[in-house]
């Protein structure tokens, strides 16, 4: 194994973590579509592997955020609700999706560190998210996380 191969992700069992930052940025946009429109996920899925660029994205990522956090969803709400001090239907769409994408992960994707789901909740809700929309997310994502990964979070 080259060198080259070892940082494009290719050839090599450890996940590259620029395509895996691509592949929730791409699941947000898609849980955005899913909950404004009620599309399958299958149908975005299959719609995002067509009409969007994927080159960089870890595609199978990618679908196991948008299939889980839609598949999980009531599950997700549920977990989030106690520590938030707004209904998630009230939320912005953006900020109740990262909410969803980091509990997701913080849940069911125990390979993911709560540091790498908290800091990519938080960076998320920056690019898409309204103007301090961040400081929310990193709270409730922060509190979630001490229930969802109490010996992790020592």
């Amino acid at each position: 194994m080259t060198s080259s191969e070892s940082a494009s992700g290719f050839g090599s069992k450890k996940p590259n973590p620029y395509r895996r930052t691509q592949a929730r940025r791409r699941a947000l946009q898609a849980l955005y579509q899913w909950d404004l429109t009620g599309q399958s996920a299958s149908d975005i899925d299959a719609q995002f592997r067509v009409n969007q660029e994927m080159d960089r994205v870890d595609v199978e990522y990618f679908s196991d955020l948008l299939r889980g956090v839609v598949g999980n969803a009531a599950k997700l709400d549920a977990a989030i609700a106690p520590h938030s001090d707004i209904a998630l239907a009230d939320c912005d769409p953006i900020e109740r999706n990262v909410l969803r994408l980091a509990a997701f992960e913080l849940m069911y994707r125990l390979d993911i560190p709560v540091r790498v789901a908290v800091n990519e909740s938080v960076e998320l809700t920056k690019l898409f998210g309204a103007e301090g929309g961040y400081k929310y997310v990193n709270g409730v994502v922060d509190k979630l996380a001490h229930v969802a990964r109490k010996v992790e979070m020592g």
